[in-house]
C-alpha cells in the first residue's frame, strides 16, 4: 500500500491511463478502421497518448478544478437568487 501523499499522483496516472486507452482506441478505429494489426496500432497509440496525458493532467487539473468550482458556484447563486 502506498502512503496517502501519493494519492494525487496515482489518481492522475490511473485517470490519464483510462482516458488515453479509450481515446486512443476510438481514434485508431475512426482513422484506420478495423484491420488485422488494429490492436498493435492501438497499443502503440496508447503508449504515446498516456505519455502525453499523464503530465497534462497535472498542468490542467488545477485550472479544471477552479473552472468547475466557478461554474457550479455561479449556477448555484443564480438558482438561489430566484
Amino acid at each position: 500500500m502506498l502512503p496517502a501523499r501519493f494519492q494525487p499522483i496515482l489518481f492522475a496516472f490511473i485517470m490519464s491511463g483510462f482516458m488515453a486507452f479509450l481515446m486512443s482506441g476510438i481514434l485508431t478505429f475512426i482513422n484506420l478502421g478495423w484491420f488485422s494489426g488494429f490492436f498493435q496500432a492501438w497499443i502503440n497509440a496508447y503508449l504515446y497518448a498516456h505519455a502525453c496525458a499523464f503530465p497534462l493532467v497535472f498542468i490542467f487539473a488545477s485550472l479544471s478544478r477552479k473552472l468547475s468550482m466557478r461554474l457550479t458556484q455561479a449556477a448555484g447563486q443564480r438558482i438561489s437568487d430566484n
